[in-house]
């Protein structure tokens, strides 16, 4: 039975996408866009994060090239958020965290920034005035705090003077930073982005994850040397948990799909790796963490043995599954692809969503009933585009691009 581009069943993906895009709306607060918890109302207790401000902007101009109603006005009230309560006026960057009080965290965060790239790059496809100069500024804090010319890698963080960085490397800020050089290069088509999209990725993936069948180290010390037990105490963590975290190998396989797909658009020919590593990263993360303990669903880490170390279900693993399950066919053809992207759909459809309260859930225990042990609420719908948008595109230009040129549903029959 064919799903992949069918008119039939990308009805039904933008269905579900006009619900997500419904929910998310309800997060916009004076300072940005705020912590939705699980009833769909914002937690004022939680602040106004970076993170979740970008990727909404991200969202919502996905949702403006996408022809929706109030999309564009969310558009606008992001870019206004990152150029007013969220941005350190003095210090440059952008604050990780704030509320209507003021600053709650000053700190500066690679993975932070790297979504205000993002966010400020699918902007500009939508037009708005103001998102150009957005992008530009948070090209040029990238280029003089983030990206390290002497590594050909990014840091992880400063403090907010950006003063004194980190001694810690982290591969979760890396991995974004490669979906927002992808963007900037699809606006800017400058090359350099792709560059450094290919050596970030051979680094972590192609000479460290392959060596570790494809168990991909996410913690590295300043030499880039992989530090296996960091975060054994505290396995659970939300950005930077023990072990492998197996939603992140799998997304690393679309974006390096992408990564692929915007080489071949230059008419060059990408490095066989790109695709191999790819199919590497799908198959390892079935392999460890699909259904391990007899229950269907995503673990969400495992030690470096494959054994579950986090037995949660987490929502955002199996939506990045079913983005690289699509990416995968494209290039390959291959039928099991398609057979896994509806196997997952069929499980996100049983346990996941949420038609109640809104959007999806956002973790599960090993029964998969809904628990808080990694998270507590429904933060944002950023990962849902991937698995409700990107099956209806192709792999290059990148999301916000390519919704812009009106390539939505080129190839549906």
């Amino acid at each position: 039975m064919k799903w992949f581009n069918t008119i039939s069943h990308h009805r039904w993906l933008e269905q579900e996408t006009d619900r997500i895009f419904d929910f998310g709306k309800n997060a916009a607060v004076p300072t940005g866009f705020g912590w939705l918890g699980n009833n769909g109302q914002v937690r004022p207790d939680m602040g106004t994060h970076l993170w979740i401000t970008a990727r909404m902007l991200h969202v919502y101009s996905v949702a403006a090239g996408m022809g929706r109603p109030g999309a564009y006005s969310l558009v606008d009230h992001g870019i206004r958020a990152l150029n007013g309560a969220l941005a350190d006026k003095q210090h440059g960057g952008w604050y990780a965290c704030v509320n209507d009080e003021g600053v709650v965290d000053a700190s500066k965060q690679g993975y932070q920034h790297f979504f205000v790239l993002l966010g400020a790059a699918s902007a500009v496809t939508t037009g708005h005035p103001d998102a150009r100069a957005l992008l530009d500024q948070a090209i040029g804090v990238t280029e003089k705090y983030f990206w390290s010319e002497d590594e050909q890698m990014c840091l992880e963080s400063w403090d907010e003077a950006f003063s004194e960085t980190e001694a810690y490397r982290g591969g979760n800020a890396n991995m974004h930073a490669v979906e927002a050089f992808l963007i900037v290069y699809d606006v800017t088509h400058e090359r350099k982005w792709l560059d450094r999209a290919l050596r970030i990725a051979s680094v972590i993936i192609h000479d460290v994850a392959r060596r570790g069948e494809y168990r991909v180290n996410e913690h590295f010390d300043t030499q880039w040397n992989p530090i296996r037990d960091y975060n054994k105490d505290n396995p659970a963590h939300r950005f930077r948990a023990y072990g492998g975290t197996p939603g992140h190998w799998i997304e690393w396989g679309r974006l390096m799909l992408h990564l692929h797909a915007a080489l071949e658009a230059r008419f060059e020919t990408p490095p066989a790796w790109l695709l191999e590593d790819a199919k590497g990263l799908f198959h390892a993360t079935i392999r460890d963490a699909w259904a391990p303990d007899g229950a269907d669903g995503f673990v969400y880490s495992v030690d470096w043995e494959g054994q579950p170390i986090v037995r949660e279900r987490v929502r955002w693993p199996i939506v990045e599954a079913m983005g690289t399950a699509y990416a995968l066919h494209c290039l390959t053809g291959e039928a099991q692809y398609e057979s896994w992207y509806q196997t997952w759909w069929e499980y996100c459809v049983k346990y996941l969503m949420d038609y109640e309260n809104g959007s999806w859930w956002q973790e599960l225990d090993t029964d998969n009933k809904v628990t808080t042990k990694v998270w507590d609420g429904k933060q944002d719908i950023y990962h849902l585009l991937h698995c409700l948008v990107i099956p209806r595109l192709p792999l290059a230009p990148g999301l916000a691009p390519a919704v812009a040129a009106g390539l939505l549903d080129i190839n549906a029959k």
